[in-house]
């Protein structure tokens, strides 16, 4: 294997120049160049380049004929079948806008999510894991008044009421519609927005980062550059692909240097280091929980594949032995961990390939390489940060802890009709404010250590406690409901509820967390409970609650309780 050097002078050596592309245009000079290689593989199927670049022609075209045009809104809701990047070309060629939704959402959450995005159709999966979806779409079609048309990906399903199939729209393409895509293909621009990509939100509702095929294309290009990806890289991972991280960091990212994924729709430990001895994969991206688990079951098998050369660790609370763990159990000699949100687009620091383990104990990474994609007026980045004091909104020095803002070329635009969460999200001079508590170090490197914000993140899934609020805001014998993150050695971080009962009453908090399993998706579901007093409660100088501060509480109690 050449060195991380040698690598990334061949990744320059491909991109002299920063070009103005969309997502499409990226996959056609990868499919130009490697067009007979994979560029997604399965153990039982495998789409070359040529083949994905042909069948996402046909779909844009017949999507086109069913009256796609530019600039509209599509939700996708689907796992990491192969469907979802060929969707995602389609869209790309169109210059219609992508919206990828997270399956595990409720009907109603769903609605929401479809509804707000003002998306004129739906493409997903009719059934998965024993739930029907396609009930789900029809009843939110009948809900909500802009989704014109169903499409599905599977063509053994019994769809009926005027529900299509993906095969059935390919095969809609007409002449004209082939000249209105060579149209759109021609009139394409990487300032146009690609993505709605729903995070968290302050209202109780997530909110719809707008994201552009430049900012997509940045992000992946500092990845692959940062982590010195080689020449035809293959990428497993069970990270959905609605997420940035595995629709940036895996897919896009490998497009740079004509690379391949391994997308699987669900994570199985044993399942997934089968799939990386057969075929071959070299790198694997996961959120913590999933490396833990991949760890212990490579030790019960003894696996080896010597073909793995990297592991890509990011997204939750680590322990400081999976490092080690890494390199002795799953072979890996090239390990990496990285900070970033769905509003930066990816990772925005990185560690880079040739960082000392002790980079991987003490940090969430550095400035990453840029190369052509950075900006010269950030020194060559892609993104800058910076820590400012939480009260006064003054800049801190190098080592001292302060809220992390954040602005460069990678940084959303803003929220999809939501100028009040965008106004607020930015600073007066245009920084973007990352709700996060952190210090940058000597030599561009940064270190997590808070939260300001509410959200919290579960097994990599980013949790709002203003939802679940919301849903036991009334819930009997309570007078006030708050839920936080607590550490958890597993998932990173689970919910806790901070209850404080009404006076002379004791709230079954069994049923509120029954209530929530009920109403929301799994990983919104808090693990915990306590109750506690209202003067326990810490405030912030006008009355609200400061939720770090009562999330440390809350795990001491959770803590005592449980020993």
């Amino acid at each position: 294997m050449k060195s991380p050097e040698h690598r990334r002078a061949a990744i320059l050596d491909r991109f002299p120049r920063w070009p103005n592309l969309t997502i499409a245009g990226l996959f056609d000079l990868a499919a130009a160049e490697h067009g007979a290689r994979p560029a997604i593989l399965t153990v039982d199927e495998e789409f070359t380049y040529n083949r994905l670049q042909e069948e996402s022609r046909a779909l844009a075209s017949g999507l086109i004929e069913l009256g796609l045009q530019p600039g509209d809104h599509v939700a996708i809701v689907m796992a990491n079948f192969p469907e979802f990047p060929l969707v995602k070309l389609a869209l790309a060629r169109i210059g219609a806008v992508a919206v990828p939704v997270n399956y595990a959402l409720r009907r109603d959450e769903l609605r929401y999510v479809v509804e707000q995005s003002r998306s004129r159709f739906l493409v997903g999966m009719a059934m998965y894991r024993d739930r029907d979806y396609l009930a789900d779409f029809l009843a939110i079609r009948k809900d909500v008044q802009g989704l014109e048309r169903i499409i599905i990906r599977e063509t053994n399903a019994s769809a009926g009421d005027g529900v299509l199939v993906l095969d059935q729209v390919r095969s809609m393409a007409s002449l004209e519609s082939d000249r209105d895509l060579a149209r759109c293909e021609a009139a394409a621009s990487g300032c146009a927005l690609s993505d709605i990509v729903y995070t968290s939100g302050t209202t109780g509702h997530p909110k719809g980062a707008m994201v552009t095929h430049d900012m997509v294309l940045r992000a992946a290009f500092s990845s692959a550059l940062t982590r010195s990806f080689e020449d035809g890289r293959r990428i497993q991972f069970a990270l959905p692909m609605y997420h940035v991280f595995g629709y940036v960091e895996c897919w896009i990212a490998s497009l740079f240097v004509g690379g391949c994924i391994v997308p699987h729709p669900v994570f199985d430990a044993s399942t997934m280091l089968d799939w990386a001895e057969r075929l071959e994969t070299t790198d694997m991206v996961c959120v913590p929980v999933m490396t833990e688990a991949l760890i212990q079951e490579a030790r019960a098998r003894t696996f080896h594949s010597p073909a793995l050369l990297s592991v890509f660790n990011s997204g939750g609370v680590n322990p400081p032995s999976i490092w080690q763990y890494i390199r002795e159990d799953l072979g890996a000699r090239e390990i990496h961990t990285a900070y970033g949100m769905t509003e930066t687009t990816a990772s925005a620091m990185c560690t880079w390939t040739e960082d000392p383990e002790e980079c991987l104990l003490e940090t969430n990474g550095r400035t990453k390489l840029a190369g052509v994609a950075g900006d010269e007026s950030l020194g060559g980045r892609v993104a800058l940060y910076r820590a400012v004091d939480p009260e006064t909104g003054l800049e801190v020095p190098i080592g001292v802890d302060g809220e992390l803002q954040v602005r460069g070329p990678i940084v959303t635009r803003g929220y999809y009709e939501r100028p009040d969460e965008t106004a607020a999200a930015f600073t007066s001079d245009g920084w973007f404010r990352t709700g996060d508590l952190g210090r940058l170090i000597e030599g561009g490197y940064l270190r997590l250590t808070g939260r300001i914000k509410e959200t919290y993140r579960c097994g990599g899934e980013m949790v709002m406690p203003r939802e679940i609020e919301t849903l036991l805001a009334d819930f009997p014998g309570t007078s006030q409901v708050l839920a936080v993150g607590i550490p958890d050695p597993r998932m990173g971080e689970v919910g806790c509820l901070c209850v404080v009962p009404e006076p002379g009453l004791v709230p079954d908090t069994d049923a509120m967390i029954a209530l929530c399993a009920e109403r929301l998706a799994r990983f919104k579901v808090p693990r915990h409970a306590v109750l506690i007093r209202a003067e326990d409660i810490p405030v912030t100088a006008t009355g609200r609650p400061q939720k770090f501060r009562l999330a440390k509480l809350a795990a001491e109690l959770v803590s005592v309780r449980i020993t």
